[in-house]
């Protein structure tokens, strides 16, 4: 299929909640495409700024006039129907769709290597591109975070491919059309959308049953997702270890050494380079792409230094599995202390994981926790769910380590700020909106 086959020019496309990393990076690629576009968001921001320079009308705040006539309007699963751009869309007429049907139509217009799991989607899509980048490719990708660098999210490219992080959370993912179907991995996260386990990795399954080519990490319960008739490249980290933070392994023989810490990039890139190599390109280049990867926007990304000669990290780990990697990969860089702050995201994964997540936590050495992050919840639905119900978890597993409820951002901060001392590596780690904690206390 040819971009030809869909009337991109002149097209125009609204997106409710354009400033979010997915719904930036269509709009991006569909101003590239030629299409007119058109959103809002509830704040102002540097996204949004370049969204403008690039020729998109963008608009603070939500309201029915912002919806132009005649407009498909694009939202995500986090925009409902009451929201009132989406009301005036059904009172007018016009065509709604959720952004899992405008990534379908992209990913007709080229062949698609497609990632999805629980954990580590974001940085094994990064890292695939990466690799074809190495390779000499230079093919689209739609990503859900910024890349190294200061890169968007997404961008359309020059080459034959796009690479698409697959969104697993509320079965999007089924949406697209894949060439190579990357799992990474399989557990229960998302309650509200997924009654148990089994739905899951029949979900799952049903992702990879619709790809040329299945890459799978090579566990048994993982392998065995794959139906009959496609074709199964299972992938492993092999000779796993760490050097100067750095993670090191074999792959096809080769040894190697990332630019990016933690045994579980390993397994990453080792996915990764599997997917990029079914491609058909130099092996070669797909290595040297690999471990010059710096990696991606809030994943182990290093914001600097506090003034108390603490080292800041910031993390978007908000499930058990990810926070003990996150906090493994911390160590592998030999640092005084792991100091990490935490916001737990969503009432229902607290009150779901909280003996996980105690465990996880307990292995840093100060933990605190801040006041959950509520998107979509409310806490009257959840009573007696709270930061104290890891706090308790965290202290009843943990050896030595010392966890805390820390209350509100502000309150958090000012217990960083008394707590770091020179030699610590302190992560800000969490899906909400941690991460701005972490650049105010960068020289403060």
């Amino acid at each position: 299929m040819t971009e030809a086959s869909f009337p991109w020019a002149g097209r125009q496309l609204h997106f409710v909640g354009i400033g979010g990393a997915g719904m930036s990076g269509l709009a991006r690629i569909s101003l590239e495409l030629g299409a007119v576009v058109s959103g809002s968001d509830r704040a102002a921001g540097v996204v949004l700024q370049e969204l403008g320079g690039l020729g998109a009308d963008v608009m603070v705040g939500h309201q029915a006039d912002n919806l132009p006539e005649g407009a498909e309007l694009v939202y995500s699963s986090a925009v409902g129907e009451e929201n009132s751009e989406r009301s005036a869309a059904a009172a007018r007429g016009q065509t709604q769709m959720h952004r899992s049907e405008l990534l379908g139509e992209l990913t007709q217009l080229k062949p698609t290597i497609a990632v999805t799991g629980t954990h580590g989607k974001t940085t094994t899509s990064a890292m695939v591109l990466a690799a074809l980048e190495g390779a000499g490719l230079r093919p689209g990708w739609v990503i859900g975070a910024q890349l190294a660098g200061g890169r968007p999210s997404a961008g359309w490219g020059s080459s034959p491919w796009l690479v698409v992080e697959a969104d697993e959370s509320d079965r999007s993912l089924l949406a697209l059309h894949t060439e190579v179907a990357v799992v990474t991995n399989c557990e229960l996260d998302h309650h509200a959308t997924y009654s148990s386990l089994d739905d899951l990795r029949a979900t799952l399954s049903e992702f990879l049953g619709g790809a040329q080519s299945a890459v799978v990490w090579d566990q048994p319960d993982l392998v065995s997702l794959v139906p009959s008739g496609t074709a199964v490249y299972p992938y492993d980290a092999l000779a796993p270890g760490s050097e100067n933070g750095r993670a090191e392994f074999t792959w096809r023989g080769v040894s190697i050494r990332l630019a990016v810490p933690g045994l579980h990039n390993g397994v990453n890139a080792s996915g990764a380079l599997e997917a990029a190599s079914l491609t058909g390109v130099d092996q070669s280049g797909l290595i040297s792409g690999i471990e010059a990867f710096r990696g991606t926007a809030r994943r182990f990304e290093e914001l600097g230094v506090s003034s108390a000669g603490a080292r800041l990290v910031d993390d978007y780990a908000h499930h058990p599995t990810e926070v003990a990697a996150t906090i493994q990969a911390a160590r592998s860089l030999n640092p005084k202390r792991v100091v990490l702050a935490f916001q737990p995201h969503l009432f229902s994964r607290t009150q779901e994981l909280a003996d996980e997540f105690g465990s996880a936590l307990a292995g840093a050495d100060v933990v605190l926790v801040s006041d959950i992050y509520p998107a979509r919840e409310v806490a009257e639905d959840f009573p007696g769910v709270d930061a104290g119900m890891l706090v308790s978890a965290a202290g009843t597993l943990s050896s030595g380590s010392r966890a805390t409820a820390s209350g509100d951002l502000a309150q958090t901060q000012a217990a960083l700020e008394a707590e770091m001392q020179a030699g610590d590596l302190v992560i800000l780690m969490g899906a909400g909106d941690i991460g701005t904690l972490g650049r105010r206390l960068v020289g403060s």
